[in-house]
């Protein structure tokens, strides 16, 4: 039979359902045919993996009409789905799955749209307010409601051969050393500004990496962060700093280079779970959201976060004007995470 699953919007979700997808996938084996629904920025991300036969791009906001609800509407009625299964939490892709005439729908009844779903999961709720969960627990109870088996939480990605060979082209442009002591940083937040943290701060945090524990740092960056990555650059004063700002950007590039580094600091976003898929330790630092909708025993993970009155906002730009929760997150203590978790590597691939 036809599966479509509506895959989520945001690079850091979409890494967190790879699980999902794998239960999916050894649940319903071939010649079941897996189409994932997914936005066109993000076309990039699974390239390489084994569980989707077919990836189809919605996007409802997009120019193109091929993009839009109708197209996408008319596609499912004419290859005649057996299941959706709706990682997204909006009436929108409950009403696209019911108008293109999929006959079971899977998801979470939230914003009105229980009536169009078949097969119905609820959400924890305490007092009229989600509980939070981690996503991965989250997106793995909608593949045992399709009659999925339990399945490892283990995250998962891959890359291709011409994704390991645009990384090794910016690999030897950059200088980066090939021994495999390259710390990787991410300082990005579609979210908004409130998970940033400091430039200056990201840059002295890179001059101790080098000069203390002997390790390149590569600082991967999107289109929208280019600025950010020469401004940490700048702030390390250090040539062994090295910056993706002035290359070819792309999920392809940043994803093979990600898999290249040794560990990742990051901020809340999606380049943190790429890293995290490819098996590496990851620093993530907290400001306005929390650990647990991230949290995954598979994962060497520190996260770092701060005890305030105001932790957990989840607001976008800091409302209080101080920003606290990301300025007094110290660059001593992010130092002292970072040492020892290279310290782990080294006995690890020693024993």
């Amino acid at each position: 039979m036809k599966i479509g699953i509506f895959l989520p919007n945001w690079l850091g979700d979409l890494v967190m359902a790879t699980p999902m997808l794998r239960a999916v996938r050894r649940h319903f084996a071939r010649p079941d045919h897996l189409v994932g629904v997914m936005r066109p920025n993000l076309s990039e991300v699974l390239a390489g993996t084994p569980w989707l036969d077919e990836q189809w791009y919605f996007d409802p906001r997009a120019d193109q009409s091929e993009l839009r609800h109708t197209s996408l509407i008319r596609r499912m009625r004419r290859e005649r789905f057996e299941m959706a299964i709706l990682l997204t939490n909006s009436l929108r892709t409950a009403l696209v799955a019911w108008l293109g005439g999929t006959r079971q729908r899977i998801g979470y009844v939230r914003y009105g749209r229980g009536p169009l779903l078949t097969g119905k999961l609820y959400p924890r709720r305490q007092a009229g307010c989600l509980v939070p969960q981690p996503m991965v627990d989250y997106y793995l109870a909608l593949a045992a409601a399709a009659g999925c088996p339990a399945e490892s939480p283990r995250l998962e990605l891959s890359s291709t051969q011409a994704e390991d060979r645009l990384a090794e082209r910016i690999w030897r442009e950059l200088g980066l050393r090939t021994d495999g002591r390259v710390v990787t940083f991410n300082c990005s937040g579609a979210y908004g500004a409130a998970k940033l943290w400091p430039t200056e701060y990201f840059g002295r945090l890179a001059r101790r990496v080098v000069e203390e524990m002997d390790h390149d740092v590569l600082i991967v960056c999107g289109s929208q962060e280019r600025k950010i990555a020469q401004e940490i650059a700048g702030h390390a004063r250090c040539d062994r700093v090295f910056s993706m700002a002035e290359q070819t950007l792309g999920l392809s590039a940043s994803k093979a280079c990600i898999r290249r580094g040794r560990l990742m600091v990051s901020t809340d976003s999606g380049p943190r779970h790429i890293a995290a898929a490819f098996g590496q330790p990851v620093i993530t630092l907290f400001g306005p959201t929390l650990p647990i909708w991230i949290e995954n025993p598979t994962v060497r993970a520190v996260n770092l976060q701060l005890d305030l009155p105001c932790t957990g906002c989840y607001k976008r730009v800091c409302p209080l004007g101080h920003h606290r929760c990301m300025r007094d997150l110290s660059v001593d203590l992010v130092a002292k995470e970072v040492a020892a978790l290279l310290g782990e590597e080294r006995v690890g691939k020693a024993a």
